[in-house]
């Protein structure tokens, strides 16, 4: 009888660190547009497709829906679950729902594997950096799936025998490696070693005896299929990919086979487009095939366990020939072949020597503090984990803290954990990976050290001066920075945050304030208090001035400070922060202020405020990133809106020119051509706004303004008003209720993609889709679901690309 052949598919889904680390938020990235940063682009290109993967007709129709991480083996790393967790926590649920799927599916054993926890390269780091880096990784894990994790993923698979003897301490059973970091194998209970250049044997698991006696089980993914997953567009045809995996098996071997790739889980949908979808048709394919099982790797380990054992080349990975030189030296690895990386040893050197200093005064200070300073800290992700509730500090700080610990020392304690984190952010491996210094992933580790530095000043420990120098020795790619200080000056100070700035950028805001508008809070870290405040205006500008309390959620310390806005006008904005007044002067400088802004000349107003009102002064520039870009749009609507006047204006006048022009096939003048389409897409996305909440029944307003356009050759603005008629639909489906409202809906829904096949443009309805089945599912389930209700979602799945049959789906 044949022995049984297995296939298992790793996907290793990380995104680096990318919140401002003094404000735990990801602020906006323009590279990432149109998107609001890489994290949500990243997440709308593969991570969601992935948890709803379609399968189609040849008719662009959708026949089957597959959560894939319910058929493969996956690992998240933690701080991008972190992020997912508040701002995409729909696609985190369906994630977990598939690993609790797939270990009903496997025996008990889930897809999921956990990670070490922020992508530290584990063989350049020390004792206690490895152990904590494991069980961070554990316990985020425990939190996000609710159970132990047998398996984790070593960041860039960087190997030694210590970082596998930290994954055996904590009860990992495994991890996954390339196939060149094998060194020797043999078979359990022979003396003789085999060191094979060709390689070993990746259809089995190996077993890697450890010095401590403890032992772990190894997997050696096969390294040629995985890369042409990678690299060489193996997912551009779902075919092609499924006989490369089957090639993968060999009629020699005489050992039940274990064929299975990793590689980043981006593949399948942000490297490749579609790339969700190519995987989704293999794994369909797969899990109906009778001579192949699916598995993942707990239960492959727990069927056939290791009948090798194996020994690792030391310090190893999967992404560095050189072993692990990538992150400490210029090896030669690089993404853009005429730029050096020189810099990358003096970057490492720097951060160690600062990491050096960092854990001295943790390990001094912190017993002043902690009973046990490095079990704290092992500890501290529980109050991670609780988005620094303060509940969980309090209990945290009971467990680990000495009794007696007053206000001041209770402050100091988490300024300590606080550093700690930072000086193991800093290492994120990213920070490496790439061609310059000052990119987004290194500037992101640099700014983790610039916290930690302004954080170890409050110990009087001033390390800042001696780290930059050590930066100089870092040759920047780019003539503008010239080495590591130029890129600290230019990049890394201005955006230090303290609490001066937090209350400065309150105070500015105040002038503008929402309400409840779901904008992102720029200051999650912070909680800030309103005291008093008084806000005037004066023809375009805006006089504010009060007092705030602002209170760090994760050290605890806090500042007060009264303060005065003075906005001239556009993006002219002075603020002043000061604490020098007591309340009762501050009373009275506001009752003659206020006078003088309401009716006196701004030059008075000014030398009132340079007289009386000393304190630091800060511009819009303090304003953090999302915040800024906000009032910028505020303070700006009101000249778009007078050119749109304008545009409106030269449209109507011009239209018979315009005409003309065209029939005579005269190149139209761009000024003639910019008015005109400025006015079209205005109104053409004002229509799609009508149409979405029955303001209007009739595409003939739509077709008329194409026809307006049509001689001179318009061009809709297809991206805006495709995103526009996408989120309509959403909208709308989101009206669906017990079903009584559905035919209504529906009308709305035909002809919201009428308007998008009239205007030429096709929405994205990958959301929309998603939320037409689940108002199925949900009305089914609740037995709502009758004949009538039935055809006319039948008939809607037709318009919106969906078979009728797959109404019936359920994750």
């Amino acid at each position: 009888m044949p022995h049984p052949r297995y296939i298992c598919i790793h996907g290793h889904f990380y995104q680096p660190p990318r919140e401002n680390p003094w404000l735990g938020v990801v602020e906006v990235q323009d590279s990432a547009a149109p998107f609001h940063d890489w994290n949500e682009r990243v997440t709308h290109e593969s991570y969601a497709p992935n948890t709803r993967a379609r399968l189609l007709d040849d008719r662009g129709r959708i026949t089957n829906i597959l959560n894939n991480y319910a058929w493969m083996s996956f690992n998240f790393g933690p701080t991008l679950l972190q992020w997912m967790a508040d701002a995409e926590p729909d696609v985190l649920r369906k994630i977990v729902e598939a690993d609790r799927l797939s270990r009903e599916r496997r025996g008990g054993h889930g897809n999921a594997i956990a990670q070490a926890y922020n992508h530290m390269i584990m063989p350049l780091a020390s004792a206690v950096d490895k152990r904590t880096q494991v069980l961070w990784g554990v316990a985020d894990f425990r939190h996000r799936f609710g159970r132990e994790p047998e398996g984790m993923w070593l960041a860039e698979t960087a190997v030694d025998v210590a970082s596998l003897e930290a994954l055996a301490d904590a009860g990992i059973k495994f991890t996954i490696l390339a196939p060149r970091q094998a060194k020797r194998w043999r078979r359990i209970g022979e003396k003789t070693w085999i060191e094979n250049g060709g390689g070993i044997d990746p259809s089995q698991a190996y077993v890697c005896r450890l010095p401590s006696g403890r032992s772990i089980a190894l997997f050696f993914y096969d390294g040629i299929i995985s890369q042409q997953v990678a690299f060489e567009r193996l997912l551009d045809r779902g075919e092609r990919f499924l006989g490369r995996l089957f090639g993968g098996f060999d009629g020699h071997r005489d050992h039940p086979q274990l064929m299975h790739i990793a590689t980043d889980g981006e593949s399948y949908g942000h490297h490749h487009a579609h790339g969700d979808m190519a995987l989704a048709y293999v794994l369909e394919r797969l899990s109906k095939d009778p001579n192949v099982k699916l598995t993942n790797y707990g239960e492959f380990l727990e069927l056939h366990p290791p009948r090798w054992e194996v020994e690792i080349h030391e310090n190893s990975s999967w992404s560095c020939a050189h072993g692990v030189e990538r992150w400490r030296s210029d090896c030669g690895c690089k993404t853009r072949g005429d730029w050096q990386q020189k810099w990358r040893g003096p970057l490492r050197s720097a951060l160690d020597g600062l990491k050096e200093q960092l854990d001295h005064l943790f390990g001094t200070r912190g017993r002043v503090c902690f009973r046990d300073p490095w079990a704290a800290r092992d500890g501290y992700i529980r109050v991670i984990l609780s988005r620094y509730s303060e509940e969980a500090i309090q209990a945290f700080l009971n467990e680990f803290g000495h009794p007696d610990l007053d206000d001041q020392q209770t402050t100091d304690a988490l300024r300590l954990l606080e550093i700690q984190l930072d000086a193991m952010l800093m290492y994120t491996s990213c920070g490496w990976f790439f061609d310059e210094l000052s990119g987004l992933e290194t500037t992101q580790c640099l700014q983790y050290a610039a916290r930690a530095i302004s954080m170890a000043r409050q110990f009087d420990r001033d390390l800042e001066e001696a780290f930059v120098a050590a930066l100089e020795a870092a040759p920047s790619n780019l003539p503008q920075y010239g080495d590591g200080r130029g890129v600290w000056e230019q990049c890394i100070r201005p955006s230090v945050v303290d609490l001066d700035r937090v209350l400065a950028h309150h105070a500015i805001s105040l002038i503008y304030q929402s309400g409840d508008d779901g904008r992102r809070d720029d200051a999650s870290a912070y909680d800030v208090q309103t005291l008093d405040q008084q806000i005037r205006t004066r023809g375009v500008g805006h006089l504010a001035v009060g007092r705030l309390r602002a209170r760090s959620r994760r050290t605890w310390n806090e500042a007060e400070s009264n303060f005065v806005v003075v906005h001239f006008g556009g993006l002219d904005f002075h603020t002043v922060l000061s604490s020098s007044l007591s309340a009762e002067d501050f009373l009275e400088f506001q009752s003659r202020l206020l006078p003088i802004y309401r009716s006196g000349s701004l030059a008075e107003l000014m030398r009132l405020l340079d007289q009386e009102f000393p304190g630091a002064t800060h511009q819009l520039d303090d304003l953090f990133r999302d915040e800024q870009r906000r009032i910028i749009g505020i303070v700006l609507s009101d000249r778009f809106e007078d050119y749109r006047r304008a545009f409106e204006h030269l449209a109507n006048e011009d239209e018979e020119v315009l005409n003309r022009l065209g029939r005579l096939r005269y190149p139209i003048p761009k000024p003639l051509r910019a008015a005109a389409s400025t006015y079209l897409d205005h109104h053409l996305r004002e229509q799609i706004d009508w149409l979405e909440t029955g303001e209007e029944h009739s595409l003939a307003p739509v077709e008329h303004l194409c026809d307006r356009g049509r001689s001179w050759g318009y061009t809709p603005e297809r991206e805006a008003l495709g995103k526009a008629v996408s989120e309509g639909l959403q909208r709308t489906l989101r009206g669906i209720q017990d079903g009584s409202n559905l035919g209504m809906v529906a009308t709305r829904v035909e002809l919201l993609l009428d308007a998008a096949a009239l205007l030429g443009i096709k929405p994205d309805l990958w959301q929309v889709q998603n939320q037409f089945l689940d108002a199925f599912i949900r009305l089914s389930d609740d037995g709502a679901i009758d004949p009538s209700l039935r055809e006319i979602f039948a008939k809607l799945a037709v318009r919106l690309d969906v078979s009728p049959s797959v109404l019936d789906w359920r994750p």
